[in-house]
Order: structure tokens, then C-alpha cells, then sequence
């Protein structure tokens, strides 16, 4: 009878040392919980410490944010929010750009970091270009056009994104490194998505990259297309969306504050109930003229 008590015949052990095994797994447990806050806190802090050497504006999350985009890391992950959000603008070899920065989140887990870079002119097509490494399927995946230099392309329509896809735009999105999972043109971005402990020295290259690849498929010496972000032609400056006071924002669009110094306030949990008060970047962006 004691022996039933203290052992189990199924496997020979001790219960003693099940409890021990199960309270080690437990402080394990709580250990990588614990260092994984650690890191991300310190993510925070870099990359917060970045917007504002930078000039740039900073809030830790923008629910609606994600609504902009529907594919690449977006429509992979299905995230729910984006947190630790950087947005500003950059210079590229074309002019100033709008750019983001965040953490695509989901159930309070990063899921992957966004970088974005925008352009003048709607992209014809989407184009997500996947390293062959990542599990990159999901229910409704694009197009597979096929390998593309050193990765795999998935498109909206294969005989226009067929014709964008030039040795030039390959040799960008080879050298963007393993650390992007995927690239992609949609509507008028170019975003990638890289692993979520990037420092913001990664992150500058990354834009500087996305800054290329935007100069190559929105040259200024193209007139932008129509559309509802469509500037007259004679500009090379985004012109911001003029918008009915009494209507919610619901585009982004250009920071055109920015050099003002003009930045959102941080979300809190009071405003939920209030988007109009703090609407986050995505709308203040686009309410500026």
C-alpha cells in the first residue's frame, strides 16, 4: 500500500521527483516570461529613445493602424493591433517619404516588426515576396508567380506584377537579408517584415532599403496616378487629404507636422471609448493640412 502511494507504476518514478520536474518547468516558465517583458521593455525604450533623436513621433499603440494593409506579414499574422509606433518621414535619393515603424501584435504577443515606406502612386499590383525558409501559407494567399531571385513571389495579378518585377527590384529585395521574412508592394507602401528584437540600426538600414526599392517602382519623374492620395503633377510633395471636420479620419496620410515638432499623445485605456479625442497616427496623420 505505501509503495502505491509514493510511486507510479506506469513509469517507475518517485512522485517526489514529478513534483520536483513539474516546479522546474514552472520557474523555467516564469523565467523566459520574465526575461521575454525584459527584452521587449527594452525594445521600448530604444526604439522611443530613436523617434525622438530622430524628430519623429511616438505612441504605444494605434488600434486601427493595421486596417491600411491587407497582405504580407499583415494578412499572415491577422494581428490586432500595432504597438510601439514610430511614424516620421525620410529622404531618399527621390525626395522626402512618409515612413512607420511598429510591432504588429496579437493576444499581447509580437508577432513580427513592420517597417513602411510610401510612395506617390498606387501599386498596380500586390507583390509579396516570401523567403522559401518561413511558413508563409494561409487560408487566401495571392497568386504564386515563382521563385524570384531568393524568394518566392505571391501576386494580385501575374501578368502586371510580372512586368514590374525587374532585375533591379530582385537585387533590392536579395539584399534586404534573412532577417526579412518577406517585402511587399500594396496600394502606395512598401513594407517588410523583420524579426522583432531589430535595433534601430537594423531598423534605419531596412527603411533605407525600402526607401530604394520605393524610388524604383515610384520614380518622380512619373506623374502619380489618380486616386484618393493623388497630388497635381507639377508637385514632388505629398499634399495632405482635406477632410470634413465632422468626419473621422480614416486614411493615413502625409506627416506633414512633422518638422513642427507636432506629436500624437500615447492611447490610454480612458480613450477607448473616445477614437475621435486621440485618434492615434493613422488618423492625426491624416486630419493635418
Amino acid at each position: 500500500m505505501i509503495l502505491v502511494a509514493t510511486t507510479l507504476r506506469t513509469v517507475g518514478l518517485p512522485a517526489w521527483l514529478w513534483f520536483v520536474i513539474a516546479v522546474l518547468a514552472a520557474g523555467a516558465g516564469a523565467y523566459l516570461l520574465l526575461r521575454g517583458r525584459t527584452v521587449q521593455h527594452s525594445v521600448d525604450k530604444e526604439r522611443r529613445k530613436w523617434a525622438s533623436l530622430r524628430g519623429w513621433q511616438y505612441v504605444d499603440e494605434d488600434s486601427r493602424l493595421l486596417d491600411q494593409w491587407n497582405g504580407g506579414a499583415i494578412a499572415y499574422f491577422g494581428g490586432q493591433s500595432a504597438v510601439d509606433v514610430i511614424a516620421g518621414s525620410t529622404f531618399t535619393s527621390d525626395g522626402r517619404r512618409p515612413v512607420f515603424v511598429f510591432d504588429q501584435e496579437t493576444e499581447g504577443q509580437i508577432d513580427t516588426t513592420v517597417a513602411a515606406v510610401r510612395c506617390r502612386r498606387q501599386s498596380p499590383a500586390l507583390i509579396e515576396l516570401w523567403l522559401p525558409n518561413v511558413p508563409f501559407q494561409r487560408d487566401q494567399m495571392p497568386d504564386l508567380l515563382g521563385p524570384v531571385g531568393q524568394r518566392y513571389a505571391f501576386v494580385s495579378d501575374v501578368n502586371t506584377a510580372r512586368a514590374m518585377i525587374t532585375r533591379d527590384l530582385v537585387d533590392i529585395a536579395d539584399g534586404l537579408g534573412e532577417d526579412v521574412t518577406v517585402v511587399w508592394l500594396e496600394t502606395d507602401w512598401v513594407l517588410a517584415a523583420i524579426s522583432p528584437d531589430a535595433p534601430p540600426a537594423r531598423l534605419e538600414r531596412l527603411l533605407r532599403d525600402l526607401g530604394e526599392l520605393a524610388d524604383l517602382v515610384d520614380p518622380v519623374d512619373q506623374a502619380p496616378n489618380p486616386g484618393r492620395h493623388a497630388e497635381p503633377a507639377q508637385e514632388q510633395e505629398f499634399q495632405p487629404q482635406q477632410q470634413d471636420p465632422q468626419q473621422q479620419p480614416t486614411a493615413i496620410q502625409q506627416p506633414a507636422e512633422l518638422d513642427q515638432g507636432a506629436a500624437p499623445q500615447p492611447r490610454t485605456s480612458d480613450d477607448e471609448g473616445n477614437e475621435q479625442s486621440n485618434p492615434g497616427p493613422a488618423a492625426q496623420l491624416g486630419g493635418n493640412s
